[in-house]
């Protein structure tokens, strides 16, 4: 049975198409870990690592990770543990992993992702036939416009419902004012066919204040209010004030996290990551979780390259309660851009060929592995130098 022989890192920075920012962020996106592993007969599996340092769970819970550390961490404690380790075992490859350090989900995760590619390539399967199959085929798309002037959001929701997308996710958080302002002005700009969402990234200073501030938007469809403030129990005290469902992300990391949000009602919607819990594997947990408490989900991210992305498909398409839009990028190299901006992030990508769009849907790749092959010129173009 083939091993794991070799397991490189490196780093690489894509330009943005605009800059995205949500509240808490202080770094641009795009500056991310690439690992590429290989096994004892050749084959080649890629994974990525979308880490941020602002990113993490409330109060310290959880903590950022830059794009060094989830390398350093990578390098000189997975790397080494998981040589030699079979394919076609990643609760293997977890027991390992969480055996050498604590933590670190993200490294863990790009570490995962690029043995399941590894995996599904050995077997000639896509790596959602490795999840336990494809529940579907499509994953639809929604667009998430950040932190820009109320001028540019308007613009960029009314493009982007053009194009088809049917749901758009605002960033709000900053000043209450402001947010019912850009959510008044981007439901005028995308009528009411288009779906609306808010996420304010834990912005809200109390939940008295995002109660406040959403009352005065619920007028204008709001289809959830995503993480209104910090803290589970902060959350639920939301949730038991609105009518529209609140959303659970920087509280929802792993399944542990989502088995308290069920104790306390905090939310009827988990954002599921494949980074967040450590990975595909423990995302599939998180997933079952919310299930069976019968919370609905979808699959959320770090505004990933393509290379992550093509994970979060992977997941989208296999795990049963993401029925939701899905707040994924769609991943496509420069010279198929064509001028659409909805669920795209980044000027350039890493895959030789683009995801496909249809109907603001993403069909699910069904290539061994994780379903395109990775560009290997652009990654070393995009490489940052050592």
């Amino acid at each position: 049975m083939p091993a794991i022989a070799r397991v490189e890192t490196l780093i690489v920075q894509i330009p943005t198409r605009r800059e995205h920012k949500w509240t808490g962020l202080t770094e641009p996106i795009g500056r991310y870990v690439m690992v590429k592993m290989t096994d004892d007969e050749g084959r080649v599996g890629w994974g990525e690592a979308p880490a941020l340092k602002d990113w993490g769970g409330e109060f310290g819970r959880y903590f950022g990770e830059s794009a060094l550390i989830a390398r350093a961490v990578i390098e000189n404690y997975l790397a080494p543990v998981i040589a030699g380790l079979e394919l076609g075992n990643a609760a293997g490859l977890h027991q390992r992993m969480d055996a050498i350090v604590k933590g670190y989900p993200y490294a863990k995760a790009a570490v995962e992702f690029a043995y399941y590619d590894l995996t599904g390539r050995w077997l000639d399967v896509p790596v959602h036939t490795l999840l336990g199959g494809r529940v579907r085929e499509r994953v639809p798309v929604t667009h998430s416009i950040g932190l820009v002037s109320v001028e540019d959001a308007e613009r960029e929701a009314a493009k982007v419902a053009s194009e088809g997308i049917r749901t758009i996710k605002i960033k709000v958080g900053v000043d209450p004012a402001r947010d019912v302002e850009v959510v008044s002005r981007v439901r005028a700009a995308v009528g009411e066919d288009v779906e609306l969402c808010v996420d304010a990234n834990e912005g809200y200073a109390s939940p008295g204040e995002a109660i406040q501030t959403y009352r005065k938007i619920e007028r204008f469809g709001i289809k959830y209010f995503e993480q209104p403030c910090m803290g589970i129990e902060r959350i639920a005290a939301v949730a038991r004030a609105i009518d529209a469902p609140v959303m659970a992300d920087e509280s929802a990391w792993n399944a542990h996290d989502v088995v308290q949000i069920i104790e306390q009602k905090a939310a009827q919607i988990v954002s599921i990551y494949t980074t967040k819990p450590g990975g595909l594997y423990k995302a599939m947990e998180k997933a079952a979780v919310c299930r069976a408490a019968g919370i609905l989900c979808n699959v959320n991210g770090s505004v990933e390259l393509g290379v992550g992305n093509l994970a979060n498909i992977q997941l989208a398409a296999a795990a049963p309660p993401v029925t939701l839009s899905c707040v994924v990028p769609v991943s496509t190299p420069a010279e198929a851009l064509n001028g659409q901006i909805g669920g795209i992030y980044y000027k350039d990508d890493l895959l030789a060929e683009p995801m496909r769009l249809v109907d603001g849907a993403i069909l699910v790749p069904d290539g061994p592995g994780m379903g395109i092959e990775v560009d290997e010129a652009k990654i070393e173009a995009y490489r940052v130098k050592d």
